[in-house]
């Protein structure tokens, strides 16, 4: 057992204006009350950005992000992935491409990251993360419970490892 306890982040990624691309800021507002009493535990929505993602990542043990990704799979597919088995072919505006080359360069510069394998991505098929929309399609709308369940999974999971 650990002398303070993993501290994860639980980050939700996505753009809100484009509404199947919002899936992590919504599975992430999902888990804020359901993990407010976990000290250890910051859930936090962040509109995306490399830097920025790289930046939230500092100083955490284990980190979860959340985002839309578009790898082909049925809309509504929940991928659960770490940045070194982040399929390589996919839209050209997916987000998540940048998450390896955010941690390399981060820790390049000596910034204090989780290791690769303390970071899983719960990535969500989107329908079309490229068109504006009012509602996400049934699809993905349907795959934001489950991915909630799934990432308090994982965080049980990472204490259970703690112990």
């Amino acid at each position: 057992m650990t002398d303070s306890p993993t501290k994860i982040l639980v980050l939700g990624l996505g753009n809100p204006l484009v509404t199947d691309d919002s899936v992590g800021l919504r599975v992430a507002a999902r888990l804020e009350p359901l993990l407010a009493d976990r000290p250890e535990v910051e859930v936090s929505e962040d509109y995306w950005g490399g830097l920025r993602l790289m930046e939230r990542m500092v100083g955490f043990d284990r980190a979860i992000v959340i985002d839309a990704i578009c790898t082909g799979a049925p809309p509504g597919t929940i991928h659960h992935l770490t940045p070194d088995a982040i399929p390589t072919q996919r839209s050209s505006s997916s987000h998540d491409v940048n998450l390896p080359t955010a941690l390399a360069l981060g820790r390049t510069a000596g910034l204090p990251l989780p290791r690769d394998e303390h970071i899983l991505l719960v990535g969500i098929e989107a329908e079309d993360i490229l068109s504006f929309s009012e509602q996400c399609t049934p699809a993905v709308e349907a795959a934001i419970a489950p991915a909630v369940e799934e990432v308090l999974q994982m965080v049980a999971r990472f204490a259970d490892l703690e112990a």
